[in-house]
């Protein structure tokens, strides 16, 4: 569709909010999943049991706003890049994340809130998950009418299986300089029992079709030997590294650790990869005009910038200025992830307070996600909605929606779950 931006923002506003036809083919899904997986029965074992995993609906966004988003995503990289951001993150990083060994991270996770007023950054993750599912997503959505079958020609011949094989193979050679890795290892903590387990298996069968061996394993039974990671006997040359160990300092990650410290396996993302782009505390800066001028960030990167709700470390010096001033703050602990122990500062109790009132929180100026509305039960109800751009090295790979109700993604939500982005 081309039209003059203001169009384009207004339609897609229109969209989210009367567009209640579903789109999702669920035939076609169990089809291209079961086809990617090597198993036919992989969506009724993977998918269908998480009913919340995937909405029935397109989220429609402008191109306008994509670039928005795209603008905050190059700032950001820019910023990274600046010695003084780097020695500032990396002061209170962990001992694990002070040595660079050259990958930049799979899979990079920016997600946003949309709405009236523009997009706001809400945080950035180092291992992103769903990127694998919302691929294949997006490849059995069908048109609600000729615009929107237009529309999706275009989205689904979009080849995310190449760029994602040129991630693991990139991330290799830029530790180890040239080749292919032979071996490859998705590693995370009981990961049958993820929730998204179901994407280990696309990954990995994504590797293996294409000459790479892959395996899925738990953290804890990888072993460090002879200068060499294990895995059921089997040497690892990369790790696709899911874990929410961000540092890689459970004592059931030892093995793991070592192996990376010493650089005898290529661990993706790392301990220095989160403490660059994702630890929390780091939006402090990036939300901070005044310690961007100084570190040297041009002041057209910087007004990109203004796109990152303020962030502020909670201190028991300014404890009492938060809590006055809560109804207007989102809570996050520094350590967090997945949204769990956050809290939007209207629900706060005092008994919460009380342990974020001592430290290990940020403060984030609240930003209102965006809203789809979808048709549930034969009614129309509307669900929150963000945005997640999955990139590698700055470059986006796919853009997902996520709907929900509640304080944050949950994936429990009736009618919600990931969703593709139609960009008009």
């Amino acid at each position: 569709m081309n039209m003059p931006v203001a169009e384009q923002h207004a339609l897609s506003h229109r969209l989210n909010q009367r567009c209640l036809c579903i789109t999702l083919d669920r035939k076609l899904l169990a089809e291209t999943v079961g086809h990617a997986a090597d198993d036919p029965a992989f969506s009724v074992e993977q998918l269908e049991s998480r009913p919340n995993l995937l909405s029935n609906v397109l989220v429609f966004l402008s191109s306008e706003d994509i670039a928005h988003l795209r603008g905050i995503v190059d700032a950001i990289e820019a910023t990274a890049k600046l010695p003084d951001y780097r020695n500032a993150v990396l002061a209170w990083a962990p001992e694990s994340a002070q040595r660079d060994f050259g990958p930049l991270g799979a899979f990079m996770g920016y997600d946003f809130h949309l709405d009236d007023s523009g997009p706001r950054l809400i945080e950035v993750n180092t291992n992103a998950g769903g990127a694998f599912i919302n691929a294949l997503l997006a490849k059995a959505q069908k048109a609600c009418c000729s615009e929107i079958e237009r529309g999706l020609i275009q989205m689904q011949a979009e080849d995310f299986d190449a760029q994602a094989l040129d991630v693991f193979i990139l991330e290799w050679r830029l530790q180890r300089g040239a080749d292919r890795p032979r071996r490859v290892a998705i590693i995370d903590d009981r990961p049958e029992a993820q929730y998204l387990f179901a994407e280990f298996i696309l990954a990995r069968q994504l590797l293996r079709k294409n000459g790479i061996d892959a395996v899925i394993g738990e953290a804890s039974a990888l072993e460090y030997k002879a200068g060499k990671l294990l895995l059921d006997g089997q040497e690892i040359d990369l790790v696709y590294n899911r874990l929410v160990d961000f540092s890689l300092t459970h004592p059931s990650h030892a093995a793991l650790s070592a192996a990376y410290l010493d650089g005898a396996a290529v661990v993706t993302p790392n301990p220095h990869n989160h403490a660059i782009h994702a630890a929390k505390r780091n939006l402090t800066l990036l939300s901070d005009p005044d310690w961007l001028k100084s570190a040297g960030l041009p002041e057209e990167m910087r007004m990109r910038l203004a796109g990152i709700p303020k962030t502020t470390l909670v201190t028991p010096e300014n404890a009492m200025a938060m809590w006055a001033d809560r109804k207007n703050l989102f809570f996050k602990p520094l350590s967090g992830h997945g949204g769990k122990a956050v809290y939007r500062g209207d629900k706060v109790t005092k008994g919460v307070w009380a342990g974020i009132a001592e430290g290990g929180y940020v403060a984030q100026a609240f930003a209102a996600p965006g809203q789809r509305m979808i048709k549930l039960d034969g009614a129309p109800v509307q669900r929150k909605m963000d945005i997640r751009l999955y990139t590698y090295a700055g470059q986006i790979l796919l853009t997902a929606a996520r709907l929900y109700q509640g304080q944050t993604t949950n994936f429990r939500t009736p009618g919600g779950g990931f969703a593709p982005v139609f960009i008009i």
